[in-house]
């Protein structure tokens, strides 16, 4: 009779400890993919303050039409979209 208990006491051990490091397992992927999302988006946040810096400094000095500053701003908009993929996949 105890040797049935030792046997299904070690069973509901090993149960449980599968279950914990699916648990752990799975809050730690969790995590990794909230911190990518916050880098991209981070880098998004910088890239839209890029390009409207670099709209701004482009219609102050009056290099080029302001669709061509427009152009720009979308260019280096484009940029850091393309940064937050390459981040977050």
């Amino acid at each position: 009779m105890t040797d049935s208990r030792k046997a299904s006491f070690g069973r509901t051990a090993q149960v449980l400890a599968a279950a914990g490091l699916l648990a752990l397992s799975g809050a730690a992927l969790a995590t990794n993919q909230s911190q990518q999302r916050q880098a991209g988006r981070d880098v998004n946040q910088a890239a839209k303050h890029d390009a409207r810096s670099t709209k701004v400094d482009c219609r102050a000095a009056n290099q080029q039409s302001n669709a061509a500053c427009r152009h720009d701003k979308r260019d280096t908009k484009q940029e850091g979209r393309q940064d937050k993929r390459d981040i977050k996949y």
